[in-house]
């Protein structure tokens, strides 16, 4: 495991509800808020986001990346993964409804490189649906570990 792995927040919540993509946004973001990883300001910039340039944010069938600039508040690397009770409309023409948002934070440009491809490998893994079986906080944050593993 890198250096930057090693130091980067991991935490995942199982079975969360959200009314609607800005409030799936909210939730996938309080952890990284809880632990400082991010402002308190950083999930409103995360819904700007999709406000301003659309549901990008949804990369693949269900799941979604939110997450802003590092100047919008991003204060240490990390990434939080969020299952959903009831998956929510991103507006996504062809990966909605979500049912598992990721929020990411980076301080800097340079530093989310490692992360993101450690969650890209585990993502091809399994790694989704992993979580989604997850049916605590306990069984998602195990799951989401291997990520930290190096995918």
């Amino acid at each position: 495991m890198s250096e930057l792995l090693e130091e980067a927040v991991l935490v995942g919540r199982a079975r969360r509800p959200a009314g609607g993509w800005r409030d799936a946004i909210r939730v996938a973001c309080d952890p990284l808020v809880e632990r400082e990883a991010v402002s308190e300001h950083y999930p409103q910039r995360c819904i700007e986001m999709v406000e301003e340039h659309g549901p990008y944010i949804v990369l693949a069938p269900g799941i979604a990346l939110a997450h802003a600039r590092p100047e919008d508040g991003a204060l240490r690397l990390a990434v939080a993964a969020t299952t959903l009770t009831e998956p929510v409309a991103f507006g996504h023409e062809d990966n909605d409804p979500v049912d598992l948002v990721f929020a990411f934070g980076s301080p800097d440009r340079d530093q989310h490189v490692g992360l993101l491809s450690a969650l890209a490998t585990a993502l091809l893994g399994g790694l989704a649906d992993r979580l989604r079986a997850a049916e605590d906080d306990e069984a998602l944050q195990a799951a989401l570990a291997e990520v930290g593993d190096g995918g």
